[in-house]
């Protein structure tokens, strides 16, 4: 008996999101099949890759893996440091992210943030994604002031939470037309009451893009893999409104901060290279969340970059 082959195109499709003006402007989204399936329907808007900086990198570029060193070498401003990541082989956009804003960090105040985003912005025309600090109230005050300024850039203010979504999705989505992350722990329920909450203020959700959360491969990652599964399921199979949203994950943070990335190879002389192993997590962490369903990667080492940019091109 022949084999006959049964579609999985489905009738519902991720909302497509446009980042970015002009020429270099990415879309997010608007697939109608599981991740990678181009045998099933083609996949117009491939995964993009993203290439992050922090408003600490030219006080802290030390502290880096020494391929990072050498790629943003020669790097006098934020300005340059930020032409440098947009330049990148395989990179599709720039993530500033506002770490030193951390009031427990160097709590640097919001004008000096705003000020490093400006210069960022101004000094690139890839799109833009700005991370803040994590800390909801200085990221709430910040996001506002920052989406004012970077207004007419079409940028991805990421992201607003339960505990400061109100702020940060009315400052950037109403009242500055930026577009809004919303950022969630691993929980597909929490996830749809965010964006059900972000939609109630207004906020169109053709300009809202999921952070649903990550982990560095080997760590708790089931969870992440099987929220993204639930995810696009319930998008695509059921319909789902609430839930067809593109998914951004920031994969650098979390795979250079794990010990394999972090320890030095004399105290652990049998693991090998320090440097590869953290792009060792950042590329295994970046597939696989692709694989589940996300639809861009943000990266920081210009190898791991290279390497994700050309693994979708092989798929997509």
């Amino acid at each position: 008996m022949p084999f006959n082959g049964k579609s999985g195109k489905f009738n519902a499709a991720i909302r497509t999101v446009e980042i970015g003006t002009g020429d270099k402007a990415v879309k997010l989204g608007g697939e109608n099949v599981l991740p990678f399936y181009t045998f099933d329907a083609p996949i117009e808007n491939a995964p993009k890759v993203g290439v992050m900086i922090t408003d600490l990198s030219l006080e802290e570029m030390e502290n880096e893996a020494a391929g990072i060193k050498e790629y943003y070498a020669g790097a006098t401003s934020f300005a340059e440091l930020a032409k440098k990541a947009e330049a990148m082989p395989g990179a599709d956009f720039v993530v500033l992210r506002l770490e030193g804003a951390d009031p427990n960090g160097r709590d640097k105040s919001v004008e000096d943030c705003v000020a490093v985003a400006k210069e960022v912005g101004d000094a690139i025309t890839a799109p833009l994604v700005i991370e803040g600090c994590k800390n909801v109230e200085k990221d709430a005050e910040l996001f506002a002031k920052v989406a004012e300024a970077l207004q007419g850039k079409n940028v991805l203010i990421l992201s607003a939470r339960e505990e400061n979504y109100k702020g940060v999705a009315a400052a950037a989505g109403l009242a500055y037309g930026q577009k809004v992350g919303a950022e969630s722990a691993v929980d597909i329920n929490l996830a749809k009451q965010l964006n059900v909450l972000i939609g109630q203020l207004g906020v169109d959700q053709a300009n809202v893009v999921m952070n649903v959360g990550s982990a560095a491969a080997g760590y708790g990652f089931e969870y992440v893999v099987s929220t993204m599964d639930r995810i696009k399921a319930a998008a695509l199979s059921q319909n789902d409104a609430q839930l067809q949203m593109p998914i951004i994950t920031p994969v650098a943070e979390e795979a250079w901060g794990v010990k394999e990335a972090m320890a030095s190879e004399a105290d652990m002389p049998e693991w090998g290279s320090q440097e590869e192993r953290g792009i060792d997590m950042e590329v295994e962490t970046a597939a696989a969340v692709l694989a589940s369903g996300s639809n861009a990667v943000i990266l920081k080492h210009p190898t791991s970059v290279a390497t994700i940019s050309t693994l979708i091109k092989e798929l997509v």
